[in-house]
């Protein structure tokens, strides 16, 4: 064989080769991802059906992040603040409508967010808020900053597409507001002309054993084309 021939045939090899191990550290890889993402789903499976705790105190903030608390079932008992509440746009399994999200004072003195639940359409009136003490037990959920749905918060024209907190705060002039909101499960006493509450999804996409069996084919075919070049060689 010419030279050429045979450095290009060379060449092919090393190609291969590389592109066996590349496609085999992918599916290692995905491995590790889908370990990671089904202890993620029993972590969270286990604080939906565990005993609702205090809500996190302002000491407790600082540490709290995604992974170590959403989905955590908390309780706090206090007041809505005097604000009408903010309408947040929401696509549930009841279609399309509003979260109306309202800023609670809580019995030991810092503030959080009520997401009260669903409704299908915007009243003419904000929806009445109880005026006494009323105790919230639900999913800690984490700020949802920016906007959703392709569409960017406008909080001056009063349009959200997400509930960030922060954003939310600084609009009703709140300040010493928890990180987190809570997406209301149960309120006592109840409120049977109120929100829906109960429609938290939690769903996690776990498609990593099909990436993993995807890169492992990949790399089995290279390993295959160049055992087959090698033979011809």
């Amino acid at each position: 064989m010419p030279a050429a021939g045979r450095g290009r045939r060379r060449a092919l090899q090393l190609f291969l080769i590389a592109a066996a191990l590349v496609f085999a550290g992918l599916a290692l890889w995905q491995v590790e991802r889908r370990s990671e993402k089904l202890a993620l789903i029993a972590r969270v499976e286990t604080r939906i059906d565990a005993e609702p705790v205090a809500a996190p105190p302002p000491e407790a903030w600082p540490a709290i992040t995604r992974d170590s608390d959403e989905h955590r079932r908390v309780r706090v008992t206090g007041r809505y603040l005097a604000l009408p509440g903010t309408p947040v746009k929401a696509v549930t399994e009841r279609g399309p409508g509003y979260w109306l999200l309202a800023p609670l004072e809580t019995d030991t003195g810092f503030i959080v967010y009520i997401n009260r639940g669903f409704v299908p359409a915007l009243p003419a009136a904000s929806p009445l808020r109880p005026e006494g003490p009323v105790t919230v037990t639900g999913l800690l959920r984490i700020s949802e900053p920016g906007g959703g749905f392709l569409r960017s918060n406008d909080p001056e024209a009063g349009r959200w597409y997400s509930r960030d907190i922060a954003a939310l705060a600084k609009t009703d002039g709140l300040t010493d507001v928890a990180p987190y909101f809570i997406d209301a499960a149960t309120v006592e006493p109840p409120e049977p002309d109120g929100p829906v509450t109960g429609l938290t999804v939690i769903r996690f996409a776990n498609n990593h054993l099909v990436y993993v069996l995807t890169w492992a084919a990949l790399a089995v075919m290279s390993l295959a084309l160049l055992f087959r070049v090698r033979r011809l060689g």
